[in-house]
């Protein structure tokens, strides 16, 4: 069969390797690094409330994640789909899948909806620890953020649309609307600005959810008037092949950031066993994390519809570049941060309104992690090329080892030497631990799809 040109082929086909992978990846970086504002801005809002707050954005974290969680696997499932339907050239079964994934969020929100009603309350209940305090803080953040948390869903969606089809610069416009009107939004709602009263972490709730329906409805119109390759509409007879196939690649995905919200809590519950500063300190970790890592990720969600569009037109040798150039410019856009949070952690914790003691035990903390982040990169590269693979199994199983089975695993036996800095380092074990493994599944995936 005789290629097509390179002028009626997607970018993804031909362009310069370390080229592409840059300019697919250096817009989701800023994508990434304005959705990371959300939480991260909240959190420094929200130091400036109380400790108590912090403390109960941190609690929160977990439950976020299973928010997330659904919509993350259904942004994966239909990246992997509808780029490797692209490289197919059938944009009878683009059209199927992007409907398909409109239909998926609109049940994932029902689904997030009852888990409010169900699991908020006793939630605060069993992980403040007694502090109403904290426990009314978070109650009154989550129970927001969930019940409209169609906003998130939708933005999931379109978000990835523009992704699969190689656009990735327009992913920064719809990220943009929505963080930028959280981070005008945040002062005015929790302090209570221009007449509006005091709303604390109610308030950054507010902000955070008009902020995500305001990146959706960018999502709609961008992809109505800058991405012709892909079509949808809203429908509530969805094509079941194609639930089954975004499904199929997007299950494994949610399933890892579920048990990564079950960790999250053992860890919030181990370190509640030290003091409920030190769950705060965790969560500022987290939040410093979203913000550090965004080119990493960046690459690597650039990494997938790329892998996944050669896998679509059966080029080999482009997939292997891709994976090598990804590694590259993950190492490098990382490396910077490294530096500024080794050499001065606690001029970044200035960033929030910490006490000498939360200090005293954050620096360490921090400089820790951020080995843990280093290690994970080649882990991170190839676990995004299984989803290009459409193999979520095998990104699965190599995610829920570093980020949930060894962290945890490492926690409960080392909480028993009573030193909290211990409970950091599991983390860089996690890690080293989880490279061989990404190694190994990396040769299987390579051999089965080749």
């Amino acid at each position: 069969m005789n290629q097509p040109s390179a002028a009626k082929e997607n970018p993804m086909g031909y362009a310069p390797m370390a080229k592409l992978i840059l300019t697919t990846g250096i817009p989701l970086m800023l994508s990434l690094l304005i959705n990371s504002l959300y939480n991260f801005v909240d959190s420094v809002f929200v130091s400036r409330v109380s400790e108590d707050a912090l403390t109960a954005l941190s609690l929160a974290a977990p439950i976020q994640t299973l928010v997330s969680a659904l919509g993350l696997g259904n942004a994966v499932g239909l990246n992997a789909v509808i780029s490797k339907a692209l490289g197919e050239r059938r944009p009878e079964k683009v059209r199927r899948a992007a409907d398909a994934a409109i239909f998926i969020a609109l049940c994932s929100w029902g689904v997030i909806v009852v888990m409010c009603l169900a699991l908020v309350g006793p939630y605060f209940e069993w992980q403040s620890g007694g502090n109403e305090a904290i426990a009314k803080y978070g109650r009154d953040y989550l129970t927001i953020c969930m019940l409209f948390s169609f906003g998130q869903m939708g933005q999931w969606v379109f978000d990835r649309y523009v992704i699969a089809s190689g656009r990735s610069s327009l992913f920064l416009f719809t990220l943009s609307a929505a963080s930028v009107t959280n981070l005008i939004l945040d002062p005015i709602f929790i302090f209570g600005y221009f007449g509006l009263p005091r709303m604390e972490t109610m308030g950054a709730a507010i902000a955070t959810v008009i902020g995500q329906c305001m990146g959706m409805l960018a999502g709609i119109f961008i992809n109505r008037r800058w991405n012709p390759e892909i079509s949808f509409g809203f429908t509530l007879r969805p094509d079941f092949g194609s639930v089954k196939a975004i499904l199929k690649v997007g299950v494994p995905s949610t399933l890892v950031q579920v048990l990564t919200s079950f960790v999250s809590m053992v860890m919030n519950t181990i370190l509640l066993g030290f003091s409920s500063t030190a769950v705060a300190v965790y969560g500022v970790c987290i939040r410093i994390f979203g913000i550090s890592t965004v080119g990493v990720h960046g690459i690597d969600n650039g990494l997938i519809p790329i892998v996944a569009y050669n896998y679509g037109a059966g080029k080999k040798e482009r997939i292997s570049q891709a994976v090598k150039w990804a590694m590259i410019y993950s190492a490098l856009f990382f490396l910077l941060f490294f530096a500024v949070l080794e050499i001065a952690p606690a001029l970044v914790l200035q960033i929030f309104e910490t006490s000498e003691h939360m200090r005293q035990i954050a620096v360490p903390a921090l400089r820790i992690l951020t080995v843990s982040w280093l290690a994970s990169i080649p882990s991170l590269v190839l676990a995004a090329s299984f989803q290009g693979f459409s193999l979520g199994t095998y990104s699965m199983v190599l995610t829920m080892t570093r980020q949930a089975i060894l962290p945890v695993a490492f926690a409960l036996l080392l909480q028993f030497f009573g030193n909290l800095n211990l409970i950091w380092l599991g983390f860089i074990l996690a890690e080293l631990a989880g490279i061989p493994l990404a190694l190994v599944l990396w040769k299987k995936a390579w051999r089965g799809v080749f």
